[in-house]
């Protein structure tokens, strides 16, 4: 196991940024679900379109300008991925999460998953949706602080075109307060695929940040876990300072619990060398 990334997560000095992958390993209904149901409900006909010609972001923003609102989508969003305690307690790679017990996890999914399971575990935690959520950091507390939104609160949601081109702005008070959070620490992404324009845009200035500073050197190293082995992303994405982590000869519905798993035990094993 990577020494460095283990020994700043001993250490306090690593984020976790979590994406829909982690909590698609309960059951999490994929955004396709989504395209089908936005579609059903507009009586939309999608067999025009080609593969590619129609995203999830672009759908959205459709229903907001047909029903006025993203309202009524968020309350079947909350219904339809709200995993059940049971499956959330039986959960290896929240379990894992938990244990890790990073400081701050930020994490683009809208769903209670991960605040769900920390409960389930006995675990405090500070949520962060807004600014004024800020203001509720506690020391020594870990904080999920909920990048795209939280089902509690419609205004904090990005799901629309709309609101993914207002992020890329980078200067919401969240992204100021990623900034100021990742500036000095290891970054360690699960949970995503790398088409995710925010996210990469998101690691984009992040690297441009460092490497307009003169003290790129001095950057802690990030790193990507991904389901699978791809060439031409990790040279994407070590060009900005993120090594990309993969499991080899493991099926990709396994991969995310064996690595968690192995980086749990190899925290655990230098703890007891320390």
């Amino acid at each position: 196991m990577l020494e460095d990334l283990v020994r700043a997560i001993r250490k306090r000095q690593a984020i976790l940024f979590a994406g829909a992958g982690v909590s698609m390993t309960v059951g999490l209904p994929s955004w396709s679900t989504l395209i089908e149901h936005v579609s059903r409900e507009l009586e939309l006909d999608t067999s025009s379109f080609k593969n590619g010609d129609l995203n999830y972001l672009t759908l959205a923003e459709y229903y907001r300008i047909k029903q006025g609102s993203i309202g009524p989508l968020r309350s079947w969003m909350d219904r339809n991925w709200t995993i059940p305690e049971d499956k959330l307690r039986a959960s290896k790679v929240h379990d894992l999460i938990c244990k890790l017990d990073f400081p701050i996890i930020y994490t683009t999914n809208f769903d209670r998953n991960l605040e769900t399971a920390f409960d389930l575990h006995g675990k405090d935690y500070v949520k962060i949706v807004n600014a004024k959520d800020i203001a509720r950091v506690r020391e020594g507390v870990p904080q999920i602080v909920k990048y795209h939104g939280d089902f509690d609160d419609d205004d904090s949601i990005v799901i629309a075109e709309t609101d993914y081109l207002d992020r890329l702005s980078f200067e919401s008070p969240l992204d100021i307060k990623f900034r100021s959070d990742a500036l000095g620490k290891t970054i360690l992404f699960i949970g995503y695929s790398m088409t995710d324009l925010n996210i990469r845009f998101l690691m984009h200035r992040l690297w441009k940040t460092w490497s307009g500073s003169g003290y790129e050197r001095d950057r802690p190293q990030s790193y990507v876990f991904m389901l699978r082995s791809n060439p031409v992303e990790q040279a994407v994405l070590e060009q900005w300072g993120l090594r990309v982590l993969t499991e080899k000869s493991c099926p990709p519905d396994k991969a995310l619990e064996l690595f968690l798993t192995k980086l749990c035990t190899s925290v655990g094993r230098q703890e007891e060398d320390a």
